[in-house]
């Protein structure tokens, strides 16, 4: 089965751009989820328990444009084949004792420079961490699939040099783990296992295979 439509429930224009190079951007349909609350991840400390959540949120968010997709195109006769995409991605690090912890996007209050450079001393600079990504993929029919991609992103020992500057920027706001691989944040980087496009937010090989399965169902 080919999609004539793709909806993609995020607000990220760095999921867009992703997005873009693979779909052809006529085909592309922006349907942020209503809600944007979502569920933390406070009480989750081990991997098992982040991936599942990880995947719980992408669900959410799909199953709200899906309803709203559904609630507004019931009367239509032939409805256009579409395929709904939605994601979330987390940075993970090993806090004190051992025990993971899960960092979304810095907060919007006014000290979240004092917050991002707490995440940048205690969890990346000389260490290694994982940026992962939940991808879901559903019809309006019910037919879906999704994936978690990790992939391991090592800083340099000698990135506090940069980091007064590199929070004047502004850039780590909205960015999941407070940097952007894609953006000046690469300065920081030493290495990176895995999927690039995963880092920035939607994982494209896993994308493709995800469309993959869909279709040939």
């Amino acid at each position: 089965m080919s999609f004539r439509r793709y909806i993609l429930a995020s607000r990220s224009p760095r999921r867009l751009e992703l997005l873009q190079a693979v779909v052809h951007p006529d085909l592309i349909v922006v349907t942020p989820p209503p809600v944007s609350d979502e569920a933390g991840f406070e009480d989750c400390h081990d991997m098992p328990s982040i991936r599942q959540r990880m995947l719980e949120i992408a669900r959410h968010k799909a199953l709200q444009v899906v309803e709203q997709l559904n609630q507004e195109e019931q009367d239509l006769f032939e409805r256009p084949r579409t395929l709904v995409i939605s994601a979330d991605t987390t940075v993970i690090v090993e806090g004190a004792g051992g025990i993971l912890r899960v960092l979304g996007q810095p907060p919007e209050s006014d000290d979240w420079r004092e917050i991002v450079r707490e995440w940048f001393l205690d969890f990346y600079i000389g260490k290694r961490h994982v940026a992962a990504t939940a991808v879901h993929v559903v019809t309006p029919d019910g037919r879906m699939a999704e994936k978690i991609v990790e992939t391991y992103v090592t800083f340099r020992s000698d990135a506090e040099r940069w980091l007064n500057w590199y929070l004047l920027t502004g850039e780590p706001r909205g960015k999941a783990g407070g940097y952007a691989l894609q953006g000046a944040g690469s300065l920081f980087i030493d290495r990176v296992e895995g999927s690039i496009s995963n880092v920035v937010g939607l994982p494209l090989e896993a994308l493709l295979e995800l469309f993959a399965e869909v279709s040939l169902r």
